[in-house]
C-alpha cells in the first residue's frame, strides 16, 4: 500500500480526487477504500460518476479535521 498523505499534500490536493487517493488521505487500502464507498461507509462524502467513484477535497478536509487554510 502506498504511504499514506501527509497534511500538507492533503492541503495540495485539487478540488476532487478519485478514492483511491482520498483513500490514502485516511491511510486505507485501495480495496478497503472500494468497499467501504460501496457500503456508503467512507469517512467523507462520494459521489458516483459513472463507473468513477469521485471524492471532493472539502469533505476530505472536513472529515479529517483539517483547516483548509492550512492553520
Amino acid at each position: 500500500m502506498p504511504a499514506p498523505l501527509t497534511v500538507t499534500e492533503v492541503l495540495a490536493l485539487p478540488a476532487s480526487v478519485d478514492l483511491v487517493t482520498a483513500g490514502r488521505a485516511f491511510g486505507v487500502a485501495r480495496d478497503t477504500a472500494y468497499r467501504l464507498a460501496a457500503e456508503d461507509a467512507f469517512p467523507a462524502p462520494v459521489i458516483r460518476v459513472g463507473r468513477r467513484w469521485v471524492v471532493p477535497r472539502a469533505g476530505i478536509l472536513k472529515a479529517l479535521g483539517i483547516d483548509p487554510a492550512g492553520e
